[in-house]
């Protein structure tokens, strides 16, 4: 029998009473589809968080959908910020706290703006990251909304097809 997964996100979720479920990975997940094929769920369940940075240094998180890709300039637009680009791996790590493939939305600086794609919503149930590449996390996707206080609007690449 494994040790169950504790992390810090498991350790903050219990704190403040939010009901989920550890869907631990049999070896550390390398992609989205990796991961949401070892946790017995489809990608779209999935919450990819995506690290920007605008051109004042502004950094934000961007959530959507695993099966969707995000558009940083459809983020700039909502936030009303010059252009946005992805952070480096490194830099990832300096700026959240976590590993890149281990990225959630939960327990950041608050100078760091958090925005959801409305398409998360299309499920009642979604998986994020444990903080770990050897576990996932499923919690009601209002649950997550109502912890991270997201701007919410579309983000998406309109030329991606759902799964």
């Amino acid at each position: 029998m494994t040790e169950p997964i504790s992390t810090h996100v498991t350790q903050y979720l219990e704190s403040l009473s939010v009901q989920f479920r550890v869907l631990p990975h049999s070896r550390p997940a390398t992609t989205i589809e990796d991961a949401a094929e070892q946790r017995g769920i489809r990608t779209a369940q999935m919450v990819k968080s995506i690290v920007l940075r605008d051109m004042s240094n502004r950094f934000a998180i961007a959530c959507a959908p695993g099966n969707m890709s995000i558009d940083p300039k459809k983020v700039r637009n909502l936030l009303g910020w010059r252009r946005m680009t992805c952070v480096s791996p490194q830099e990832v790590i300096s700026i959240t706290g976590y590993e890149i493939g281990t990225v959630v939305p939960l327990m950041l600086s608050e100078s760091i703006a958090v925005v959801f794609d409305n398409q998360i919503f299309d499920e009642k149930e979604v998986t994020i990251s444990s903080g770990s590449k050897m576990a996932g996390l499923a919690l009601r996707s209002e649950a997550l909304a109502e912890l991270c206080k997201p701007i919410m609007g579309d983000i998406c690449r309109d030329n991606m097809e759902k799964e």
